[in-house]
């Protein structure tokens, strides 16, 4: 793991910006396409922000949320609401959207489905996650009901998942496929988060998720 302090929360997205965006251009020197997988929540916002404007080949650009909430596009509570509001705007909108969401009941209902158009956009060419102050990443929540197949080198791309911490039924990447990223990005902010993230450095990830995804990670930390 990678850590890097910034004074300020300014200076953190501004950096994290700019180291995005050079990633994503220099993957498009070398392959045909790049995917960036984002996280959901308020807190990369600026983040988003300030990408959505860069000068990229955006048109080459798969993007897709680390999880979503099982509630439909519109909706207050819906990752990808806040990804189109944000991220694909201005010459971002050019990038192509792939879902975590179809219109049904349950998540298990769409899970093959809402896969089949993941995989071709693996592995992952960046990668920006968040982490809560209970030390889950993506929706892979302690003591969610599928955590350990979640977090098993067999797992499959996506899982439903479900925890008393998450409100809704969730649907979210596999610790399988986040460990794959070529590129991996942890934001985080507040003394919370930072205490909570060198618990998990020494914890389980059965207890600390995102322990599964801390060793190839560069995170970055503002108070």
């Amino acid at each position: 793991m990678k850590f890097r302090e910034y004074p300020d929360r300014e200076m953190l997205m501004m950096d994290l910006a700019d180291q995005i965006s050079s990633e994503l251009r220099m993957a498009l020197e070398t392959h045909e396409s790049a995917s960036f997988c984002v996280p959901g929540g308020s807190t990369p916002g600026p983040v988003f922000d300030m990408l959505s404007g860069v000068n990229l080949d955006w048109g080459r650009v798969a993007v897709f949320l680390n999880d979503e909430r099982w509630v439909p596009e519109g909706h207050e509570r819906s990752n990808t609401t806040l990804i189109r509001e944000r991220l694909l705007v201005g010459p971002a909108a050019a990038a192509g959207y792939v879902p975590l969401y179809a219109d049904a009941p349950e998540p298990e209902a769409a899970m093959e489905r809402l896969a089949a158009g993941i995989e071709p956009h693996l592995p992952i060419s960046v990668l920006l996650l968040g982490m809560g102050a209970d030390m889950h990443t993506a929706s892979l929540f302690p003591g969610a009901d599928r955590l350990e197949e979640a977090l098993s080198s067999r797992a499959p791309v996506l899982l439903p998942m479900r925890a008393a911490a998450a409100g809704e039924p969730r649907i979210t990447l596999s610790a399988r496929v986040l460990q794959g990223a070529l590129s991996t990005h942890i934001l985080i902010t507040g003394d919370a988060k930072r205490d909570a993230l060198e618990r998990a450095r020494h914890m389980d990830p059965l207890d600390a998720p995102v322990r599964a995804v801390l060793s190839e990670a560069t995170v970055h930390w503002a108070p």
